[in-house]
């Protein structure tokens, strides 16, 4: 089987919530997401979707995506796309870097695997587990008093997980934490993510100030010292996100028992190939991880739940319907939150089918 072709398409995504605000006063209020269709001589056409949070959250931006795409697509043409490592290795060798590129593509390749096996993707990457996966909710940055509103919303959709956006004044956030954590039933879970954006001293602050709260603190600050240096200040336990981008840095922070959880974003790493190598690292190392990508709609959700699935339950802290906080579908099959739980599709590959009217004209075909 060879790959003949490569479809490139542009889709924006509304978000339910109007507008999505984290740390700095960053925000935004349409995904913009590209969708790969990979075509093969066997007939099959699997399916990718990459979609960054905007150009200011991760090194990586929807332009750049393309622009990449159009560089290192061409080298892909005449490859056999069920070969997995030979396509991330090309891949490598062409284009030094951007992973972010290379996730649809790669996820592109799963999906035509699956179809070749007659499998569903998380039965390749190791087998279902359990009956569903948990999946957190992102409350933006705001308001003490709409923060709690928002949860209280997200609880009545069915979700117990709630990520709460801080990193900004270290007195606005403690109090925005401490009335988050105040209107928490119990079970229910939060964490406190900065993404990035504290300097030493105002996470210091911060930690100090919220000692005596049941939460989790995801990366603090921007760089891996200021983070391991908060980490060993705290006796909350720990989430590294950003910083760590591929496999080296997870066995490092390990190393450094820098975190008590890890997240996984498969744009960030280069797609399911590299983030299954992470998970089962985790796994070995006996590390709980949240399994996600920075933004999306169906398809990459559901390459996320697949990854998700086929991970042992006791490893996954949360995962994230990445389609959920969209109003417009792309693909019909798409996981879909239910009791703030999704599942992976059970047909062969990816088992999503995109809907050709919303992904519109290719903005690029190579081959």
């Amino acid at each position: 089987m060879k790959i003949t072709q490569i479809a490139v398409h542009q889709v924006d995504l509304p978000l339910s919530a109007g507008t999505y605000s984290w740390s700095d006063g960053k925000s935004i209020r349409t995904y913009d997401s590209t969708v790969v269709r990979v075509f093969t001589d066997a007939g099959l056409i699997g399916h990718g979707e990459v979609c960054p949070l905007g150009p200011s959250y991760l090194p990586a931006y929807a332009n750049g995506v393309r622009t990449g795409l159009a560089e290192l697509a061409p080298h892909l043409i005449g490859q056999d796309p069920r070969q997995l490592g030979v396509i991330n290795r090309v891949m490598d060798q062409q284009l030094k870097g951007h992973p972010y590129v290379k996730s649809a593509l790669d996820i592109a390749c799963w999906d035509i695997l699956g179809l070749a096996s007659g499998l569903p993707v998380s039965t390749l990457l190791g087998g279902r587990q359990g009956e569903a996966v948990k999946c957190y909710r992102a409350i933006s940055r705001d308001t003490p008093e709409r923060m709690v509103e928002r949860v209280a919303a997200c609880r009545a959709e069915g979700h117990h997980h709630f990520q709460i956006k801080v990193g900004g004044e270290p007195d606005f956030d403690i109090a925005r934490i401490r009335a988050v954590a105040a209107s928490l039933g119990a079970g229910e879970v939060l964490v406190a993510d900065a993404n990035t954006s504290w300097l030493p001293h105002q996470a210091a602050r911060v930690v100090r100030a919220i000692e005596d709260i049941d939460l989790y603190l995801e990366q603090p600050c921007l760089g891996y010292g200021e983070c391991l240096s908060i980490r060993r200040r705290t006796s909350r336990p720990f989430i590294l996100d950003e910083i760590i981008d591929g496999p080296a840095m997870l066995l490092r922070a390990h190393a450094d028992q820098a975190m008590d959880v890890v997240n996984i974003k498969l744009s960030k790493v280069g797609g399911l190939t590299a983030a299954r190598q992470m998970r089962d690292m985790c796994v070995v190392m006996g590390l709980a991880m949240t399994i996600e990508d920075s933004g999306g709609s169906d398809i990459v959700t559901a390459a996320i739940a697949h990854l998700a699935h086929s991970t042992p339950e006791a490893f996954r802290f949360s995962s994230s319907d990445v389609n959920g906080y969209n109003t417009v579908s792309i693909a019909e099959g798409g996981p879909q939150q239910r009791g703030g739980y999704i599942e992976a599709p059970t047909g062969p590959g990816l088992g999503v089918v995109p809907y050709l009217d919303v992904l519109g004209k290719p903005v690029a075909t190579i081959g």
